[in-house]
């Protein structure tokens, strides 16, 4: 798709592309200083779709709603990644689509994610339960973190414990902001394309 032109002539590029930042600048595929990724991890449990509980907000996710990240295998062996959210303000999704694919052993859960590419940034699920319902992710830095769920909610107690968790590892906790996911507030998302 062409990007859409602004009235300055510059290309605009999605909001959505979570990591975007980073991704340009070179040797960002590490994971936070003092953290470890996940290990016995299962990239088949992981596809899927995943909601945004709570996050450090960016100037690439202000003000979106509803967020969404849905990972799929490609032909090629890498994985689609797929954010969306919805502006309420303009009342329009936003969509990006990124790859990722692992950035060491496919038994740990660090991966690197691209939008612009050969780009790539850290990926890294600092927590995750055994029934790959709820995971922890952050970028290769603390300013990056994400509390996401299979469903559009979490239980508080489960909550509380991921907050935990991401205080242990020092990041700002204080920071996120919860991503409102009440069905009365999000409409339907657009087709997911297919995986290819």
């Amino acid at each position: 798709m062409d990007p859409v032109l602004l009235p300055s002539s510059l290309p605009r590029y999605p909001r959505l592309t979570w990591l975007a930042p980073f991704t340009l600048l070179a040797g960002c595929t590490g994971v936070p200083e003092g953290t470890q990724p996940v290990t016995d991890f299962r990239i088949d449990h992981y596809l899927g779709q995943w909601y945004e509980i709570a996050r450090l907000d960016h100037g690439f996710e202000s003000g979106l709603e509803c967020v969404t990240a849905n990972y799929s295998l490609r032909d090629d062996g890498d994985i689609r990644v797929i954010n969306r959210g919805y502006d309420p303000k303009e009342q329009r999704w936003e969509s990006a689509e990124g790859r990722a694919s692992f950035a060491g052993e496919p038994d740990v859960g660090h991966l690197k994610v691209s939008f612009f590419g050969p780009f790539y940034a850290g990926y890294s699920v600092l927590a995750l339960d055994p029934d790959y319902q709820h995971a922890l992710v952050a970028g290769p830095d603390r300013d990056y973190l994400w509390i996401l769920s299979r469903q559009p909610t979490m239980p508080a107690a489960t909550y509380s414990a991921y907050l935990d968790r991401a205080q242990a590892l020092d990041f700002p906790v204080d920071e996120l902001i919860s991503v409102e996911q009440d069905p009365a507030h999000c409409p339907p998302q657009p087709d997911t394309p297919s995986a290819g």
